[in-house]
């Protein structure tokens, strides 16, 4: 199955785990919730997808690497007890708690989440040691004396033989207690993912045209040759960092990523072409709507790659305008919910200090809720940016309030208002200019190639990518409704997507 696919089926299957009857109890009974295994190559995003289901379910999430685990670190390391039987004490032996078992409880202690997620990575390449222990673990969830506590799911991943020497094979019977789940790299999977994270845009299309290239792994007479979707996705931070400082990406800094020679040496070939079209074709200009005659004329005769790499740059500029309206948007519909109940407080005719204390109050809860959420590993960098702007709001009207002395809680209130109804202006001429950006793309798409593969492609991101898809629900798009309508109307829905597979194999 697919990263993706495997993310559903385990976010699915914590949730029933979870799930309590009428007494508290949970539905599926602790010894019954078989540890997930999930079996794939290095680098797809086995880890990645457990972040982002601990963050849709609001739950804590505790990761560790067993191969960098003793026998001690992970059971405990023993000590000599008294114990008192049949009227004779004898010395027993015992364990600490596992480093592992005290994360788990730490977590806890420190966040107020009381269930979540355990992931043990690389469980199948534990020390000989450690490797009885790690079998009686996904047996019973015990590391030593001490069990994993109530309301944590186990979730295990692994590499298969092929791709590390150091593979112990499991048993019949540890296998029969796991819920196994094979997983392959995927490239329009991680496309999804990568238009969502607003990966470098070089690297997308560079893959689109070269899907074969986004994940190898081989052993040569030179050694091991790896291409990752962890490389890669390095690599897109890295030349993000390298532009805004200006300095010239050499095939050297593409190496330390992408471990493959052939595929460094096309994706360097390719880089300096993206940079060459980026000068070529002036986004912002086409998005304003002042783009020359020449420039459509010199994109109706490109081929292909150079038509796919302007259409990626545009696509990606304006999904980017739509992700940050809409992450505002979200921001605005939060920060009503601490308006309103100020709002309340004014209305029961609280004073001007009481007002005032409400706002530090709800700073604080704010503040609160997000460190607890981090410190869970259940908070999203979308989350963290849309809290600190709320903070950022809060502190910024307690501040504001304090400094000016107040007549009562109306004006206090009123001041409130106003800046937020500002904020609210804003966002609406914000939403304004990027529904005349998003014409201008389509006017220039409709001239420049007609109802083309290149038109399909804008389509197709349109519908798919889910910021731009709400927003053209919001606030409508007459260039998407007539085009989404001449497609409907002059091809099948089967026809609509074999072309859009053309378009993405060609």
């Amino acid at each position: 199955m697919t990263i993706k696919e495997a993310k559903n089926y385990i976010k699915d299957s914590v949730k029933l785990y979870l799930k309590k009857d009428e007494e508290g109890e949970y539905r599926i009974p602790v010894v019954r919730q078989r540890p997930i295994f999930l079996l794939g190559a290095p680098g797809i995003g086995k880890t990645a997808i457990m972040e982002q289901i601990a963050q849709e379910l609001g739950i804590a999430l505790v990761s560790y690497s067993m191969t960098h685990h003793t026998r001690q670190s992970a059971l405990g390391l023993p000590f000599i007890t008294h114990r008192e039987y049949a009227g004779k004490t004898y010395d027993v032996s015992e364990y600490t708690m596992s480093e592992i078992i005290a994360s788990v409880y730490e977590v806890m202690e420190e966040s107020g989440i009381r269930e979540g997620i355990l992931f043990l990575d690389e469980i199948n390449c534990v020390s000989e040691t450690l490797a009885p222990s790690m079998l009686q673990f996904l047996q019973y969830k015990v590391f030593g004396r001490h069990q994993v506590p109530e309301g944590w799911v186990i979730v295990t991943a692994g590499n298969p033989p092929e791709y590390n020497k150091s593979v112990r094979e499991f048993d019949v019977v540890t296998l029969d207690r796991l819920k196994i789940l094979e997983v392959e790299a995927d490239f329009a999977t991680w496309k999804e993912y990568a238009k969502e994270r607003g990966l470098h845009t070089a690297i997308v299309n560079f893959l689109d045209l070269k899907k074969d290239d986004f994940y190898e792994i081989e052993t040569t007479v030179k050694g091991k040759n790896y291409i990752t979707a962890r490389g890669w996705e390095d690599l897109s931070k890295m030349l993000e960092l390298y532009e805004e400082e200006q300095i010239p990406v050499e095939e050297s800094l593409i190496g330390q990523y992408i471990r493959n020679e052939r595929v460094v040496k096309e994706f360097g070939a390719y880089y300096d072409l993206y940079q060459k079209y980026k000068n070529d074709y002036k986004v912002e200009e086409i998005l304003s709507g002042t783009v020359s005659e020449q420039a459509k004329d010199k994109a109706r005769k490109a081929d292909f790659d150079e038509r796919l790499s302007l259409m990626g740059m545009l696509i990606d500029k304006i999904q980017q305008d739509i992700r940050e309206n809409m992450q505002t948007s979200e921001l605005l519909r939060e920060l009503m919910n601490p308006l309103k109940a100020l709002k309340a407080k004014m209305e029961s005719g609280c004073s001007v200090p009481e007002f005032v204390q409400l706002v530090e109050k709800q700073t604080q809860a704010r503040q609160t809720s997000m460190e607890s959420l981090a410190k869970a590993g259940a908070l999203s960098a979308r989350d963290k940016k849309k809290n600190r702007a709320m903070l950022r709001f809060l502190a910024e009207a307690e501040r504001m309030l304090r400094m000016q002395d107040q007549e009562s809680a109306e004006t206090a209130f009123a001041l409130l208002k106003e800046r937020f109804d500002g904020q609210v202006a804003d966002y609406k001429k914000d939403t304004g200019r990027i529904r005349e950006r998003l014409h201008c793309l389509f006017a220039f798409v409709e001239d420049t190639f007609g109802s083309g593969n290149e038109m399909l492609l804008l389509m197709t991101e349109c519908t798919v990518q889910p910021d731009c898809a709400k927003f053209i629900a919001a606030y409508g798009c007459e260039d998407y409704q007539r085009h989404n309508e001449e497609l409907m109307l002059t091809e099948r829905g089967d026809d609509i997507l074999k072309r859009i597979d053309a378009l993405m194999t060609f």
